[in-house]
């Protein structure tokens, strides 16, 4: 089978899939989250397929995140530059280990900034408020926390590629997200497979924990 077959069948596919998603009763996710790892960046055309995902995300979202896994601490910064000037369709904002600042921006990547830790984090700075006086200690809800955390919004679907794993990814804010995990690497993931999550969303009920 030629090529430019090949990619016909895989248009119409697609296109399948995206009218499927249109004719559902269910609406497809607002926030979308995506859990890869430093190596799946270091393979050929990475990059490219990361921009290719902002494109396809914003089809139907209006917000995304991205976690970026990493074993190696010494490869954030080198990382973290990669991100920051990535072609994006909507502003990015990056994060790494020891950074604060809530990440404002459609696009928000955290680059080894793990769960444990962001959460530690706010629980320190509600802390401080406390002994500050700021803040009672049985005045304290889960909206204080949520405020000092650097990702403050919850995703309605997290996609992870290659493993039935999310590491460390947003342990407080993924609580009642839907989990989408896909065998396909990172190096193989194209639109199809993004629409599949998608769909596979739009087909569940979601119970947020009841």
């Amino acid at each position: 089978m030629g090529t430019d077959v090949i990619a016909d069948h895989v248009g119409v596919y697609e296109r399948y899939l995206a009218h499927r998603i249109r004719r559902h009763d269910g609406q497809p996710p607002e926030h979308v989250a995506l859990v890869i790892t430093e190596r799946d960046l270091l393979e050929r055309g990475a990059y490219e397929t990361l921009t290719e995902f902002f494109e396809w995300t914003f089809e139907y979202a209006s917000q995304l995140s991205v976690y970026v896994s990493v074993l190696d601490t010494g490869a954030v910064p080198a990382l973290r530059r990669e991100l920051e000037a990535i072609d994006a369709p909507r502003e990015v904002a990056v994060r790494g280990p020891g950074d604060r600042a809530r990440a404002d921006a459609p696009i928000r990547i955290a680059v080894g900034l793990g769960g444990k830790h962001e959460f530690t984090s706010a629980v320190q700075t509600v802390a401080e408020r406390v002994d500050g006086g700021e803040l009672a200690p049985e005045e304290i809800e889960d909206e204080h926390v949520e405020r000092h955390l650097v990702f403050p919004e919850e995703p309605d679907l997290v996609i992870k590629t290659g493993a039935e794993r999310l590491s460390d990814f947003m342990i407080w804010q993924s609580v009642y997200s839907e989990l989408y995990f896909t065998d396909v690497n990172w190096r193989d993931f194209r639109k199809r497979d993004f629409l599949r999550a998608v769909r596979e969303y739009c087909n569940r009920s979601r119970r947020f924990g009841r």
